[in-house]
């Protein structure tokens, strides 16, 4: 099989396409021809070597595909070979085959297809977990939206509309924007041409934002927290700008506001029944025309340097996905 390998720690153009043996399922495992991966930008900063988990070299980076089930090792039970799935790995899924525990892997929803299915996972997953357990979002509250036009952030915009809440996105763009707005925002703010705080607080009538969904770090978490409402919640998603920002204390005693770490990954793996009870509903939204996955850039393995640049450029609406077959 052909696997994109990273042999040393850098830029997407130090990764390599190998030829490698086919991985062979263990207990409880599957193998699964790949037919489409997602990225995010925890494999940007995985194959940089500056992921909170450092993984050894070498190593096939990709934690989430969508393919078909070709074998099953011992003690699976559920899943068939000829099933369509979507699977969770710990590495290994930029390849044309990779393995997954049975119990991280998910039938794919019907209507859904190989791509949407391979964006769905770590993105949808982590956003509600975000504001279903993180946040306790409740309907009529507003949620702002940092980064609400990449990967993650709009399946935020998505997910928190329909749990009933008022949705600001926020981008950098009036493209970006534009987007957030297809997939159900109600409000926008480009923080390329005003102020972030100020621009929130007109917005909802000087309280300021129930919740903070921040994929994006760097000079704008200030700002956004500083615009939280009583009792807000700021979600730390992740640092997509490269910058880890850093709480004033006082404003979070000013507000009895809560700064809280959001980390899907380890969380479903230590939770999960209440990973699947997430998974459940999701699916039953799609099913209901509720959530849409918004599958906008798809490359072949051979272009893994264009793709990734999507990311790292910040220029992704939506998810990006590697096609395998």
């Amino acid at each position: 099989m052909r696997a994109l390998v990273c042999k040393e720690y850098g830029p997407p153009e130090s990764l390599v396409i190998e030829e490698h043996d086919d991985p062979v399922p263990g207990e409880g495992q599957l193998l699964v021809d790949v037919a489409a991966a997602g990225i995010n930008f925890p494999d940007v900063l995985s194959i940089a070597g500056k992921y909170q988990v450092k993984t050894p070299t070498p190593f096939v980076p990709g934690n989430e595909a969508a393919g078909v089930v070709s074998a099953t090792g011992s003690g699976v039970d559920q899943y068939a070979v000829g099933d369509r799935v979507i699977v969770n790995t710990m590495g290994g899924a930029f390849a044309e085959k990779c393995v997954a525990n049975a119990q991280m892997t998910l039938p794919l929803p019907d209507g859904l297809s190989f791509e949407q299915g391979a964006g769905f996972s770590v993105t949808y997953g982590t956003s509600y977990h975000a504001l279903k357990q993180s946040a306790n979002l409740q309907p009529g509250e507003t949620v702002l939206v940092l980064g609400a036009a990449g990967g993650v952030g709009i399946t935020a915009v998505e997910i928190a509309k329909a749990m009933g809440a008022r949705v600001i996105a926020a981008a950098s763009s009036k493209e970006k924007l534009d987007f957030a707005v297809s997939a159900g925002a109600d409000e926008t703010i480009n923080y390329s041409e005003v102020p972030l705080k100020e621009t929130v607080k007109e917005l909802t009538g000087g309280k300021g934002a129930d919740v903070v969904y921040d994929p994006v770090g760097g000079e704008l978490a200030d700002q956004a927290f500083r615009a939280t409402a009583w009792h807000g919640r700021y979600l730390v998603i992740g640092f997509a700008c490269g910058d880890i920002p850093s709480f004033p204390a006082n404003i979070a005693l000013l507000k009895e506001a809560s700064v809280v770490g959001v980390w899907w990954g380890t969380w479903a793996s230590k939770n999960p029944k209440l990973q699947m009870q997430n998974v459940m509903e999701m699916a039953k939204l799609i099913a209901d025309g509720v959530l849409t996955p918004r599958v906008t850039e798809t490359y072949a393995l051979d272009d893994y340097v264009d793709a990734f640049r999507a990311i790292t450029e910040r220029r992704a609406l939506g998810k990006v996905i590697l096609r395998m077959t």
